[in-house]
């Protein structure tokens, strides 16, 4: 199948009836060229559980956060959910925390979120094996509630040893906690959306989108999360120095 007839048929399965590039990728709709004052680029995240995270391999990185006791989150786990895909992947995809299908299953965005994910994934040629899901959160709060800001604390040296070791060339950021965590911001999602950020000190360019479950809660916002989809793959299109200056 062309691969225009392909992109066609996954934007159906997201509910979008038909391939609109609605910003050209002209000069007219830059990729923001620098940050203005008081944007959020944000710095990597500082290290407040154990600086010795930042020099796991895979494996042992695996294994801290199966075993991870840091906060109370632990004692009502059914698991840890540490991510899944590539971990040489250009996309990483960040969400917030599992929920009780992730905590039972170990694997992060399942169900019909999940499946959700996966169209939108799959409308930008990408999948679980060639990108790489994870959370801010390891381990699945009590009634799905919003994370602590200790909780996050507590995982956010996981987070922060997975992108170094992917090194990835774009984050997708879905949802408001997880876009919010990455850019330092209590900004509200809609305001987050639309534009190029960038993380950390390498500059990786980081998109915000809106959360699958959202999405399917509110069917005619998927057409501003396909917009959202493609100014991530336009940035992740980018040559790599662009993402580093």
């Amino acid at each position: 199948m062309p691969e225009r007839a392909r992109q066609l048929a996954y934007l159906q399965r997201m509910g979008i009836e038909a391939w609109v590039r609605r910003v050209p990728p002209t000069a007219e709709a830059p990729m923001e060229p620098a940050p203005p004052a008081g944007a959020m680029s944000s710095p990597a995240p500082q290290s407040v559980a154990d600086d010795a995270v930042a020099a796991l391999d895979w494996t042992a990185l695996r294994e801290r956060v199966l075993g991870c006791t840091a906060c109370q989150l632990h004692a009502t786990r059914t698991q840890a959910v540490f991510g899944v895909g590539n971990p040489d992947a250009d996309w990483l995809i960040v969400g917030e925390a599992p929920g009780a299908e992730e905590d039972r299953r170990g694997e992060p965005f399942v169900g019909r979120a999940g499946q959700l994910l996966d169209a939108i994934l799959r409308a930008a040629g990408q999948d679980r094996r060639s990108a790489y899901i994870a959370n801010i959160l390891k381990c699945r709060p009590p009634n799905n509630r919003d994370p602590e800001p200790e909780e996050i604390g507590c995982c956010q040296d996981y987070l922060a040893r997975q992108i170094a070791l992917i090194r990835p060339r774009l984050i997708l950021a879905v949802g408001r906690i997880a876009a919010q965590h990455l850019l330092a911001t209590d900004q509200p999602i809609g305001r987050l959306r639309g534009r190029v950020h960038r993380w950390g000190e390498a500059g990786i360019p980081l998109v915000v989108t809106y959360h699958p479950a959202y999405l399917l809660r509110s069917p005619g916002e998927k057409r501003k999360a396909w917009e959202d989809l493609q100014l991530a793959m336009q940035s992740a299109r980018e040559p790599v120095e662009a993402a580093e200056q």
